[in-house]
């Protein structure tokens, strides 16, 4: 009885719990600028309340909190209105439930049925078995982006809940989705202007590869809170004074680097915390005089603090005049403190401040029918996506390397020679431009003029360029371009694509008649063997190569099936080790054959330890993992494990692509083997540092040095020196004993 009352009291405070959360959503939307259609979403959540009852997240609480979070989200951080919100809420019903989706259009309309379908198709097998399951259902969410934005708005805002709620999850499934998030939503989120929740995804994605960095740089900034108020106070004082004058309405906030982007800089920068000094922005928004004053209100608050402050002439960020591709619309200027340091200061209208705070959702409109304006630039990325879509079947990889190209890449400007503003990447080529004009021109460019100059189709070009394409008919695409080509490169893949499968059937009848005057019966074993002795990863190269005349079958080609079949050897991996626990013995490197591993439960946590390193694991070339690096292993086609360090590009790459090989692993060593690792330094070059610097590592420390690289230039040197050491603790001591030697200013590890 007792049990019984007890699960009626549980079932009420749940029920309390869900009514209070979906009120508290409700409020939300009262408060925005949209129409109050709250029937429709009482209608959804109720539908949705009902098809998700006694089901549990794995956090234990009911599954329907989910929903009216990404609602509350979807609401709130990006702006939608009631259509948006029923979406949110009925997101999940099709996936999880026997509802159709054929119900949600015959109870909610054409419209949300519409957005629910699509959020449907791009979350069904997101975690499945398929090597290439997350680059194919990123295929699926591009192609519903064109239907309707608020398809991917919507999946954003289902990821930053998810991130936020990650902490129930198995370690596994938080590497694979902190690094499909990295990878996949949050430039993603960046490309639509979602700024706010970009910051965020990168920061949870960080927090749980990398806890620890996150909470030692996170302390950080917090013991240095009160210098940079201060700073902030002492910098703006005088702004204000000056805004006060010109009778502006504004408010000015203090913008503090996030701690991805603080740690991200450390790694590219090789520098501590304590030596990034743009932690700090001002951040300026203003109510304009006019709407037709507000580009020039943000010039003359410009002029106004560049009196205060000498600007930093090669700063200037005009994204007023030029707003990005995602809509952002701001003025930035660094000025040189009091203090004698750098500080960025962003200037922003409040309409450029809400665009840049809610994207893309700031200005989409959506019209009674369900019509949309024309959004220019997104327009064309959309545009850009779908042409790469229908190639037929890309490699899913490269498909998202060529999609995060365009995600990543921040603007240049340039003109036609006609005068004629164009957008690209940063870092697009010649080529790149020739491409975007037409795919023809790309095709037949020869070379080009930039500036009336001649240029080479890899010239990198820059904002402000006036690029002019020179053409022949003679000319085809080379796959040397691919070398060089950005935003390009899928057009180029897949010309030369279609070629080298043109060139493949002609290949394959040259190389018949071969084998024929040969006596030789054309099957796999004979490919195998011809691919083997021209170097090539599949049979198709070698036919695609033969047809092109690039190779003339002979002689080398006929001796191949006289020769006996060779022996297969086993692979041998080489780890280099140091000798003993003292490290003073340098030995030869010893080989060992890598055993398949059978049988692992990627749910468990794979403990390294001396045994298995040495015998089972693999330790990755691409980023020399040693004991304390925070690390996961990944289950190759050969069914072996390799380990790699979580921030390794190739790791990175890993996760988003085949998140479901992940494994998450520990380390449980005892320095007893010995690994490589390379220590960059430099300095002030004085007599003797280098007599310092070898008495610190091996007389001090008693660690054996492998190579000593050192060159001093105009009174400055940089050296790099091989090491063996246990762990990531020794690295931590070498590193920090090497900082105390007078004139040494930078110690850092690298990859070598």
């Amino acid at each position: 009885m007792e049990e019984n009352l007890s699960l009626k009291e549980k079932e009420k405070a749940e029920e309390a719990m869900i009514e209070q959360a979906f009120q508290e959503l409700l409020n939300d939307y009262l408060h925005t600028k949209h129409r109050k259609r709250v029937e429709i979403i009482t209608k959804a959540f109720n539908f949705a309340n009902q098809a998700h009852k006694g089901i549990k997240r794995r956090s234990g609480e009911p599954y329907i909190m989910h929903p009216i979070a990404v609602a509350k989200i979807v609401c709130n951080e990006i702006g939608l209105g009631s259509t948006s919100i029923c979406a949110a809420l009925l997101h999940d019903v099709v996936e999880d439930t026997d509802y159709t989706v054929e119900d949600i259009e015959n109870i909610f309309g054409h419209k949300i049925a519409q957005i629910v379908d699509g959020l449907t198709k791009i979350s069904g097998g997101i975690f499945g078995d398929k090597a290439s399951a997350q680059a194919e259902n990123f295929k699926k969410l591009l192609l519903t982006m064109s239907d309707d934005i608020r398809v991917i708005l919507i999946k954003i805002a289902d990821r930053l809940h998810n991130m936020r709620t990650l902490g129930s999850m198995l370690p596994s499934k938080q590497y694979k989705i902190a690094g499909e998030t990295l990878y996949i939503y949050a430039p993603l989120a960046n490309r639509l202007g979602l700024n706010r929740i970009k910051t965020e995804l990168e920061n949870l994605s960080f927090k749980y590869e990398h806890p620890e960095e996150y909470h030692e740089i996170e302390q950080k900034l917090a013991a240095t809170a009160a210098e940079r108020d201060k700073v902030f106070q002492e910098f703006t004082s005088p702004i204000r004074e000056q805004l006060d004058k010109m009778g502006l309405k504004y408010h000015i906030l203090a913008r503090v680097k996030s701690i991805y982007s603080i740690w991200n800089k450390m790694q590219t920068k090789h520098v501590p915390f304590e030596e990034i000094y743009d932690i700090l922005a001002v951040r300026i928004i203003f109510t304009p005089r006019s709407m037709e004053e507000e580009l020039n209100d943000c010039f003359d608050i410009y002029v106004a603090i560049s009196k205060i402050y000498k600007p930093h002439p090669d700063r200037l960020r005009d994204w007023v005049s030029h707003p990005k591709s995602n809509g952002y619309q701001a003025l930035h200027v660094t000025l040189m403190g009091n203090n004698g340091q750098w500080i960025e200061v962003q200037i922003r209208s409040e309409r450029m401040d809400d665009v840049a705070e809610q994207g893309f959702a700031a200005h989409w409109k959506y019209k009674e029918g369900g019509g949309s304006e024309d959004e220019g630039e997104l327009a064309k990325w959309l545009k850009t996506i779908k042409e790469i879509l229908d190639d037929p079947q890309p490699d899913a990889i490269d498909f998202l390397d060529n999609i995060k190209l365009g995600l990543f890449a921040s603007e240049i400007f340039v003109f036609t020679p006609k005068g004629e503003l164009k957008t690209l990447p940063q870092n697009a080529t010649a080529l790149d431009f020739a491409f975007s004009l037409h795919t023809d021109i790309g095709c037949h460019c020869i070379g080009a003029k930039v500036n009336h100059k001649l240029v080479p189709l890899s010239y990198k070009l820059k904002s402000g360029d006036q690029v002019e394409i020179l053409t022949s008919k003679s000319q085809r695409v080379h796959p040397e371009w691919l070398n060089f080509a950005t935003t390009s490169r899928a057009k180029i893949a897949s010309i030369l694509r279609k070629e080298d499968k043109a060139n493949q059937k002609v290949g394959e009848t040259v190389l018949a008649a071969f084998l024929q005057a040969e006596g030789i019966r054309m099957d796999e074993s004979a490919l195998d063997k011809l691919t083997n002795l021209h170097n090539f990863h599949t049979p198709d190269e070698l036919l695609a190569a033969i047809g092109a005349k690039r190779i003339i079958l002979g002689d080398a080609d006929r001796n191949v099936f006289k020769e006996k079949q060779n022996k297969s050897w086993k692979k041998l991996l080489s780890f280099s080790f140091g000798g003993g626990k003292d490290n003073k013995d340098s030995k030869e490197p010893i080989s060992f054959e890598t055993r398949s591993i059978e049988k692992i439960n990627p749910k468990e946590i794979l403990k390294l330890t001396e045994e298995t390193i040495s015998k089972d694991y693999i330790m990755a070339d691409c980023c020399h993992p040693i004991p304390g690096d925070d690390v996961l292993g990944y289950i190759d086609e050969n069914n072996r494990v390799i380990i790699h360090k979580r921030q390794c590009p190739v790791a990175v790459k890993l996760k988003s692509s085949y998140g479901n090989r992940i494994i998450a692993t520990q380390w449980d060593t005892h320095k007893e083997l010995s690994f490589l690792v390379t220590i960059y330094i430099n300095g002030i070059d004085t007599i003797g540092l280098l007599n310092e610097v070898t008495q610190v590592i091996s007389r001090q420390l008693n660690v054996n040095i492998r190579k000593l690289d050192i060159e001093s230039n105009d009174g400055i040197f940089e050296g790099r020196i091989k090491l063996y050491v246990h762990d990531v603790d020794d690295v931590r001591t070498i590193c920090n004993n090497l900082k105390q030697i007078q004139n040494i200013k930078q110690v850092t590890r690298i990859e070598d």
